[in-house]
């Protein structure tokens, strides 16, 4: 004779209940680790386009200060810093151009003048840069700015100073250049030499 629970094969529904529930609580889980790590991607990806944005920002700074050839050249105010730097192309003769960088509406961008061997056209050029024309030129070198400010060192000084432009100083030797990113609990600062190249 046949034995009937041996017949019975299979498991029975509160076992399986139970298993469906187990894989439910584990998919929820990983779903929930995965959007972790995507999340954890998107926000590394945002703060690695800002600091390479603010490399390449400073890299260009340091490469226009190093070009300049007359500290007078460099005025500083609010949210804008206007130099005059030299120009130098192979097989051709020196010039001066005008560079502005310049913050408006949490934007960093950097525009330049033409290059110029005339005293004239870099004068209107620094002229035009100081009436905040030509707004919308420029290579945006930074978004999402909440502030920026240069303070400077001359000579005599014995520390940093707001601004630039103290004739009582003596030659302006330096600029600190200082940048404040939205959401960000400190700004971000570097030394510039002016004509170190």
């Amino acid at each position: 004779m046949v034995n009937r629970r041996s017949i019975a094969l299979g498991f029975t529904l509160i076992e399986l209940l139970v298993a469906i529930s187990i894989m439910a609580i584990v998919a929820v889980l990983g779903w929930r680790g995965l959007d972790g790590i995507v999340r954890a991607r998107i926000s590394l990806n945002r703060q690695l386009e800002q600091t390479r944005g603010l490399q390449l920002a400073f890299a260009q700074l340091q490469n226009d200060c190093a070009l300049i050839n007359n500290a007078k050249t460099v005025i500083a105010d609010e949210n804008r810093l206007v130099l005059v730097r030299m120009v130098i192309t192979e097989n051709l003769p020196s010039r001066m151009q005008v560079v502005t960088y310049r913050l408006r509406n949490g934007v960093l961008t950097r525009a330049e003048s033409a290059p110029s061997r005339r005293v004239a056209d870099i004068d209107a050029a620094k002229a035009a840069a100081l009436r905040d024309e030509n707004l919308d030129q420029g290579v945006v070198l930074q978004e999402n700015v909440g502030a920026m400010w240069v303070l400077s060192w001359y000579v005599s000084s014995n520390g940093w100073r707001e601004g630039v432009g103290d004739p009582q100083s003596g030659p302006l030797t330096g600029i600190l250049f200082n940048i404040h990113l939205k959401g960000h609990p400190s700004p971000m600062a570097k030394v510039f030499l002016l004509g170190a190249g």
